[in-house]
């Protein structure tokens, strides 16, 4: 049993968003003056000597003790930050489209689900690789896997009749239970039943082919629909592979995979889009911003997840090799970020964002460590340096829109965050470290 979590170094939540921020900011200011940056830095530390102030009331974690539902709230929760802020960026900067359209919503709401689909079954492969497939914790995992299931038959249903999303959700399900038998056969090194779960899934891609063809009225050809599902296929099975052989570089095909279907996402919402006639365009670039911050902000949660399950459920802990490639999946989107900001806003300003962001997940990993310890007094400082933080990235953002980003809905965006990740990192204790 582990007894503290990884140092986990800033990813893709809210990163990509500030990147945006900066090139913002670059609009009306020298590229190269790192005051800004410095001054909302000065801004937390100031901030921080007022945090007995605070009501710390609306930043309690909630946790269910349930790991992978409490992982999929906190995930839920970015799609509607990347909603707030694709708005307020939209309007600021003038982009063409609108953010808030129909068919933007369907483009996001796909990009998330798909998106989702890939993380979740990850981590019930993870799971049950570690604690045994009739364990308690994979049949969690596996819950949470089929509510997302459900999810997307609605999202259909939303552009089609009763009977085909039932006929969806059926096939959807089908093939889920397609990559548990390729996985377990893969473990398992049975070649037969891996060959079959191969086949079934090829027999799969024709399926949806032709379903999506006839809910799109013609609008997404059979064909097209089975290519990009083969290639669903590959990547998630490829990942799979590199969980069953213990591989370090299993982490970064996962990422591959999910990058996979937000790119599938695009493709489908653009056929339903035309067989619907929605308003709006799902490719203008307000859509576009939108779904691209849906995708970032919800894959940190999930890597995240992914990297602290790692180190609980691995031996050696944070000084694994495995949890050092997981983190680096991590740490390779950060680094990324800060080096577009850089390009936007100049050096400095990209050093000084990396330096300020990996402070503020440091507030988390303190949490983490502290939950994990037992160690209250330390827990309710991370939350008041959480709590602190959020007024100062307030008031940030409001300033560097202009005011299309309010101060106090920033603020209480991210109190949301911490309830949903803090009661995530609960539960995970309690999973993987208390009942360990």
């Amino acid at each position: 049993m582990k007894t503290s979590l990884p140092i986990i170094r800033p990813t893709a939540a809210f990163a990509a968003a500030i990147a945006l921020t900066f090139g913002l900011a670059a609009c009306g200011t020298d590229s190269n003056d790192a005051s800004t940056t410095t001054e909302t830095t000065q801004s937390t530390t100031d901030g921080m000597d007022e945090m007995e102030d605070m009501d710390m009331s609306s930043m309690a974690p909630v946790s269910t003790g349930d790991p992978f539902a409490d992982a999929r709230t906190a995930a839920q929760h970015m799609p509607e930050t990347a909603a707030t802020l694709a708005g307020g960026f939209a309007t600021a900067l003038d982009l063409p489209g609108d953010p808030a359209s129909p068919a933007a919503d369907l483009r996001s709401g796909l990009t998330s689900l798909l998106q989702e689909h890939v993380y979740l079954a990850g981590m019930a492969v993870a799971t049950a690789y570690t604690t045994g497939a009739d364990s308690a914790e994979f049949e969690a995992a596996a819950a949470t896997l089929d509510e997302n299931t459900v999810a997307l038959s609605e999202a259909v249903g939303e552009l089609s009749t009763p009977e085909q999303e039932e006929a969806f959700l059926a096939l959807w399900r089908e093939h889920v239970g397609y990559f548990v038998d390729y996985a377990v056969a893969e473990k398992g090194g049975d070649t037969a039943a891996k060959d079959a779960a191969l086949a079934n899934l090829s027999g799969y891609t024709t399926d949806a082919g032709a379903f999506f063809e006839e809910v799109s009225g013609g609008e997404l050809p059979a064909a097209d629909i089975a290519m990009n599902l083969e290639m669903h296929i590959s990547t998630l099975t490829a990942a799979i592979d590199g969980f069953a052989a213990g591989s370090t570089d299993a982490y970064a095909l996962l990422q591959e995979a999910a990058a996979h279907v937000g790119e599938g996402a695009a493709v489908i919402a653009t056929g339903l889009d035309a067989a619907a006639d929605l308003e709006g365009d799902p490719n203008d670039e307000a859509s576009t911003l939108r779904a691209t911050l849906t995708a970032g902000l919800q894959e940190h949660v999930y890597l995240a997840g992914i990297a602290v399950f790692t180190a609980y459920t691995t031996e050696g802990g944070t000084d694994s090799e495995a949890f050092a490639a997981a983190a680096d999946v991590l740490d390779a989107n950060s680094v990324a970020l800060s080096e577009g900001i850089g390009s936007l806003a100049g050096e400095e300003n990209g050093t000084a964002f990396l330096e300020l962001w990996r402070e503020h997940i440091g507030f988390f990993v303190e949490y983490a460590n502290a939950v994990a310890t037992g160690d209250e007094a330390a827990t309710e400082q991370a939350l008041m340096d959480l709590d602190s933080y959020r007024g100062v990235a307030g008031d940030f953002f409001e300033g560097i829109s202009d005011g299309e980003l309010p101060a106090d809905a920033i603020a209480d965006g991210l109190a949301m965050h911490v309830q949903t990740l803090g009661g995530a990192i609960d539960s995970l204790n309690t999973a993987l470290v208390q009942n360990g």
